[in-house]
């Protein structure tokens, strides 16, 4: 065969091969997005949300009747997202009114923290009120090969002075699989706390908790379910969408691939939603108010904006303006919608007579992210979604209770997601269980002016695998264990992370250090095991270009 070759020819196949040899990241890219379109979901058509129809009298007298409990959790919500701190997307263009309301008629807990830089243990924590080092679960469950997408699309890219991604390739072969990967049945929900207490409860929206059967929301104390299944705010190609596609995030390039548009209802098989998301889940969550008006229910309604993909509706786009970029309208109008959102569901428990009596709390899973592209997200804190530096953790936490807290309120002792169950607990007068240890403190007392917040060692710990954090009093330890680095900070005189004072002052490193020691020794194993090792800048976008010099965090989830 090779005799009969053409010098021509062995040149043109010389000239392809280097060129395939070249694009070998953009080849393998396009295989494994491929592969992920290939994995979608199957939806079918729209089909009406049936909810449980409560008693048409109230069970019990206003005075006799604990408070209804409406949780409203922002995904990758950013500091600066938010007028009620001064800030705004696009330099204030875009105010939040009606999240400034709710704000403004209860409680503002001005160093509120997430659980964790990511979503999916934020939210066990505050489902729980439990560490992971106490249920195991430390680590976002992600699809199978997503890891292995990011890391090949990703270390294919210019990024700059930063090292390369290793993904489960190298680092954890024997990880499990995606289905597998869940809060624990035996661990017990803030849900089921107020299922026994004799509440309706109701989940809307995203989850990320698991995707097992016993993972699922109606296994872990929710009556009723309105599940994400996948992850379009609207099909890609409806006419009423506007979408901004993020070709610099290997996170984004995953989603676009992987995602479809669909939801499911009690465990059902999935089906096309009734509408954009965040405005969909706000309609059925007014339904579920009026059909419980009449009994005790807690609905947490877990939103998935902004998070990306970002897609708006065309209305909210025209609505927030001409802005640029591109993306920051889009983000904008995803903003903006979410506002409405809260103003309506304050607005129907208003006109069902439920707003004195009832709860409403409103927090973010973790701060704004960096990769989509936008610097002023978090400011005027450092860092991002993932980092565990004060703009991937620092988030808003408002509680809105009429008859219970004034107006007006600010607490300024620190609070986190921890912190939830307990509370919640406390204003249902809900037993907590009494075989496990809850890491979090009831924050009321605070809030009401009744009394103080109280924690052993003053201390709040964060933590993905290697990556260890705790804040005691005003000070903050962050250590990297892949890269043997300490980040020490006096959060007091300096709240935005400017000064490392791990060299200064190694009385307060060794004394933070043993903290983070005892909190791990006393803890159980992870789960399962990370699949990714990802460096992440903490003061520049992917758009920005890392520099020699330029700090980053290596995120092991």
């Amino acid at each position: 065969m090779w005799k009969k070759l053409t010098l021509g020819a062995l040149i043109v196949i010389l000239i392809g091969g280097g060129l395939a040899w070249l694009n070998r990241t953009a080849i393998l890219s396009e295989i494994v997005l491929n592969r992920a379109k290939a994995n979608r979901v199957d939806v079918a058509p729209h089909q009406p949300v049936v909810w449980d129809q409560g008693p048409v009298e109230a069970t019990a007298s206003a005075e006799d009747q604990p408070p209804n409990i409406v949780f409203i959790l922002l995904d990758d919500f950013g500091y600066n997202d938010l007028s009620t701190f001064g800030g705004g997307i696009a330099d204030g263009l875009v105010p939040t009114p009606n999240i400034d309301r709710l704000a403004a008629d209860g409680a503002i807990f001005s160093q509120a923290y997430a659980g964790t830089g990511t979503c999916a243990p934020s939210r066990a924590m505050l489902m729980t009120g439990r560490y992971p080092t106490r249920t195991g679960f430390e680590f976002t469950p992600t699809p199978d090969g997503m890891s292995n997408v990011i890391a090949t699309i990703a270390n294919g890219m210019d990024r700059g002075a930063l090292p390369q991604i290793k993904s489960n390739r190298d680092v954890s072969e024997g990880a499990i699989g995606f289905d597998n990967q869940g809060l624990p049945g035996s661990e017990i929900t803030i849900a089921e706390l107020l299922q026994d207490r004799g509440y309706h409860t109701v989940h809307i929206g995203k989850w990320h908790l698991g995707r097992r059967a016993d993972f699922l929301p109606n296994a872990q104390g929710f009556d009723e379910s309105l599940f994400m299944e996948s992850g379009l705010f609207l099909a890609e190609d409806d006419p009423n969408v506007v979408n901004a596609k993020l070709d610099f995030d290997p996170i984004d390039k995953f989603l676009w691939a992987a995602l479809s548009y669909a939801a499911s209802f009690n465990g059902g098989e999935p089906f096309e939603p009734g509408g954009y998301l965040t405005d969909w889940w706000t309609d059925e969550s007014l339904k579920v108010i009026e059909a419980n008006k009449n009994r005790p229910f807690f609905l947490y309604l877990a939103h998935w904006a902004p998070h990306t993909p970002l897609q708006a509706t065309r209305e909210d786009f025209e609505a927030v303006g001409d802005i640029e970029p591109h993306r920051m309208r889009v983000y904008a109008a995803m903003i903006h919608a979410l506002d409405r959102s809260v103003g309506r569901v304050m607005d129907k428990l208003e006109a069902e007579g439920l707003a004195d009596n009832t709860i409403i709390v409103l927090s973010s899973d973790n701060g704004g992210a960096g990769y989509i592209g936008l610097p002023e997200v978090n400011a005027p804190y450092r860092g991002w979604k993932i980092t565990l530096f004060e703009g991937g953790i620092r988030v808003p936490m408002f509680v809105k209770w009429p008859s219970r807290i004034a107006p007006g309120t600010v607490v300024d002792t620190p609070v986190a997601h921890i912190d939830l169950l307990p509370t919640l607990a406390a204003a249902a007068g809900a037993d907590l269980p009494s075989d496990r240890v809850i890491d979090g403190q009831n924050i009321l007392p605070a809030a009401t002016g009744e009394g103080s917040i109280e924690r052993p060692n003053d201390a709040i710990y964060w933590s993905s695998g290697s990556y260890r954090v705790v804040r005691a009093g005003d000070w903050k330890l962050q250590l990297d264990g892949l890269q043997d680095k300490a980040w020490l900070f006096d959060l007091n005189a300096d709240p935005t992370e400017q000064v490392n004072l791990a060299v200064e002052r190694p009385e307060k490193l060794a004394e933070l250090t043993a903290l983070l020691d005892a909190h791990r020794a006393d803890g159980v194993p992870s789960l399962y095991t990370h699949k990714i090792e990802s460096p992440i800048a903490i003061d520049k976008t992917p758009l920005q270009g890392v520099e020699d010099g330029d700090e980053y965090i290596i995120w092991p989830n």
